[in-house]
């Protein structure tokens, strides 16, 4: 199959999610994954597997066996990348670990995907998904309010994280190897990966959190006149306008209900807008008003299940949902690859194979390949430790969090982003993602603000934006029209929708990519929809969007080529859903879900201790060593509903911190649920960069969350922390001849100097 990743064996140990899916990703761009499996098959037993396998080929070796083992040390002497995610020591003690592998084969970039790292105190935890969010603020009361329950959400928002950085930081290693033909070991824990999904409920500036969201007038759901949900979000103020004009509610206006200013300081005038807001939307049902809203240029969408989206048509269209042929389901549709590449190369997902299809071919591979060793394929060209994008620019035109997401995790990795603002619009969240990036305020709707883009394009490797679908094009900046200028330029795209399919023009936010494909619905339930913990959704993009970049570049290294790349929210959203979002004969969507769940059953669920929550991650061949632990004795000749009571009753009598220590020195995994603004002051996270305390330019002290991902030769960059928006206009300008301008183009309005951001 052809792909940007042709050429590129992977070999996947992986187990559960984050490891198997970061494979999938992998081989969805035409990587060559050879998936080794234990007897009997994958550890979870689940139709997603037919998802997250899809695309590579099968083998089945017991790593208990020294003939086993010895396959897999050939076949990983012979491999671009290895991916597990066991936990720390279990590889090396199989000698399948980097220490033994390394030596053996010094192009191969080795990843680990731990629940927690190998330094962690927690390293021997069984890190079930659960545990993991306990450990990092997923689980909070219900957003309806009127309880402490925590309330548990059926995503696996830690493993997607880790899979998707995990894959993000392979493929920067693959560059990086691309310079000198070396590789390393790559390591992005579960728990580590999660700072980049709560990143701005972790940020504070001078004690106080400057991501908080500002008051707007008319966001959340409301209910239609069918009963169902649609969820607007005027995130621009003058979408307001569009809908008071475009629906005839002129009297709104003059009543003052789009005077932001008076709304944040009366109470009783924003209950009247919301009021108004309400009777509005009871008045039609949610497909006229997505339609009527859409047509209008407003963001809004239907709260629809992933059942409805998986047969929707743009979903189709767009790619979002494909459909596979699965050698055990037959037709099945699937999430679809969550990047984009539109190159000669692009990849595409095709079916899993069976189990240990494909052993003959690969022993017979191996064997070929015996007598030529991989050490032999370096190129001597001399070591580097340079982060993997050193050398690289990047303009990044993005705004809110997904864009500038992906800007941010390329700065991590070493590029020189350069970071262009519209000095006529608000900036948002500028000291969680613009963290490591220059700054310039520019005007790119002057043409004296193109010239000065043009001459930066000239030295770019990538352009990254996120305008509406034709705004980039009306500006003169669409990628036909970089590219006429930049022939090798990679060129970035980050939309709601995707381009491609009807909806391809329709606005959208982080909330909309969460309502239209079901996130929104399952975890509220019965009740309104609600939105996920964190903005997953955006945060989780921009690491599709850094993605698709590393992609693209890695091709160019190797053929000189650029080319368009893309991500989007619904991309994202559809694959976070990845271990139920599928279709097939026979299929039951009964994932749990709602604002009551605690979990997935009795042994992976929320228990509420003596002082307090925490989170227990077991499974049923563990039930023998819970019998042995203090207070649970008789546990194992329980099941169902009878094991779920008792656990209730007998957790509740002792406190928390107890019974995580009893359970996880009996095997099982446990963990009290920790509040974010906890971990960023937690010394171990502190000291291992995942929280960063600086002053900034202006001399206040600023925390943001670091990056998390670990690679040994060519070490992530935290980056400066941001200075105010516009402060390297004298220095970019002097990078590109045009320093002796800048006077005149700030006197015309066309750049304009530091000024504070508004959030």
């Amino acid at each position: 199959m052809p792909g940007v990743m042709n050429g590129i064996r992977v070999i996947d140990f992986g187990q559960y999610i984050a490891g198997p899916l970061a494979a999938m990703m992998l081989a969805d761009q035409g990587a060559d994954v050879v998936r080794v499996d234990p007897p009997g098959g994958p550890r979870l037993q689940t139709p997603a597997n037919a998802t997250w396998n899809r695309g590579k080929r099968s083998i089945v070796l017991d790593l208990k066996r020294e003939t086993d083992r010895q396959t897999a040390q050939q076949l990983v002497r012979n491999a671009d990348v290895v991916i597990e995610n066991f936990r720390p020591g279990v590889m090396e003690r199989l000698g399948l670990g980097s220490t033994a592998m390394l030596p053996t084969n010094p192009r191969l970039i080795y990843c680990s995907i731990p629940g927690f790292a190998s330094d962690d105190p927690r390293a021997g935890v069984a890190a079930w998904e659960g545990v993991v969010a306990a450990a990092t603020d997923t689980y909070r009361p219900s957003k309806l309010g009127g309880s402490d329950q925590p309330v548990y959400t059926a995503i696996p928002i830690a493993s997607s994280f880790a899979a998707f950085l995990a894959t993000n930081s392979i493929v920067a290693a693959l560059i990086a190897r691309e310079r000198d033909g070396l590789g390393q070991r790559v390591e992005v824990p579960l728990f580590d990966a999660m700072f980049v999904a709560f990143g701005g409920l972790a940020s504070r500036v001078s004690g106080g959190n400057p991501l908080q969201q500002r008051f707007r007038p008319g966001v959340g759901v409301f209910q239609c006149a069918d009963g169902r949900w649609v969820f607007f979000h005027p995130a621009n103020p003058r979408f307001m306008d569009f809908l008071v004009d475009g629906l005839g509610c002129q009297d709104w206006r003059e009543a003052g209900l789009l005077d932001l200013a008076r709304l944040q300081a009366e109470p009783a005038l924003a209950a009247e807008l919301q009021s108004r807001m309400e009777a509005l939307f009871a008045s039609s049902s949610a497909q006229e008003w997505e339609d009527r809203f859409n047509d209008l240029g407003l963001p809004l969408s239907i709260c629809r299940t992933a059942a409805e989206w998986i047969e929707n048509g743009h979903a189709r269209a767009s790619g979002t949902v494909v459909e596979v042929a699965d050698p055990e389901y037959g037709g099945m549709k699937q999430p679809g690859t969550p990047v984009r590449l539109y190159g000669a190369d692009a990849g595409r997902p095709s079916p899993r194979r069976p189990l240990d299809a494909d052993r003959p071919k690969i022993i017979a591979e191996m064997i070929s390949s015996v007598s030529s060793s991989s050490i032999e394929q370096t190129t001597g060209r001399g070591e580097s430790t340079a982060p993997p994008l050193a050398g690289f620019r990047v303009l990044d035109l993005t705004q809110v969090l997904a864009g500038p997401t992906a800007g941010r995790t390329l700065a991590e990795f070493g590029a020189e982003v350069i970071k262009i603002n519209d000095p006529k619009q608000d900036i948002l969240t500028h000291s969680d993602v613009n963290r490591g990036k220059h700054t310039i305020l520019l005007d790119l709707d002057t043409p004296a603000g193109l010239e000065v883009f043009w001459r930066l394009v000239d030295d770019a490797d990538v352009m990254m934006q996120n305008f509406r679908l034709g705004t980039a094009e009306r500006l003169g900046i669409g990628y036909e029209q970089v590219r006429a200028r930049k022939p090798n330029i990679v060129y970035t795209s980050v939309s709601a929708y995707g381009y491609d399919g009807p909806w391809g023009s329709r606005r959208g936010y982080e909330t909309m990519g969460q309502a239209t494909s079901g996130l929104q619905e399952r975890f509220g339930g019965d009740g309104p929809p609600v939105t996920q913990p964190f903005a997953v959704n955006d945060y989780g993009t921009g690491l599709m969007g850094a993605l698709a970049t590393l992609m693209g570049l890695f091709h160019r290294a190797r053929t000189g080529e650029g080319q368009h790349v893309a991500a989007a929210l619904t991309y994202t959203s559809t694959i976070f859903e990845s271990p139920y979002f599928n279709s097939y004969q026979g299929k039951v969507w009964d994932e749990p879900r709602g604002q009551q769940a605690l979990g997935a059953g009795p042994l992976q669920r929320l228990y509420r201790a003596a002082n307090g929550w925490f989170f227990l991650g077991a499974e049923a061949r563990d039930l023998p060593d819970l019998g042995k632990v203090t207070g649970l004795e008789g546990i194992e000749q329980l099941s169902g509903e009878q094991l779920a009571s008792f656990l209730e009753e007998r957790l509740a009598t002792e406190p928390a911190a107890v019974w995580t220590q009893r359970l996880n020195a009996a095997g099982a995994g446990a963990h009290e649920l920790t509040p974010a603004s906890q971990l960023v002051d937690d010394p171990w996270v502190v000291a291992h960069g995942l929280s960063l305390t600086r002053a900034d330019a202006e001399g206040r002290t600023v925390t943001t969350i670091g990056p998390p991902a670990r690679l040994s030769r060519t070490p992530v960059v935290a980056g400066r922390a941001v200075p105010p928006p516009g402060a390297d206009a004298p220095a970019i300008l002097t990078a590109i001849g045009m320093r002796d301008r800048l006077d005149e183009l700030v006197g015309r309005g066309v750049i304009a100097l530091p000024r504070v951001p508004v959030v």
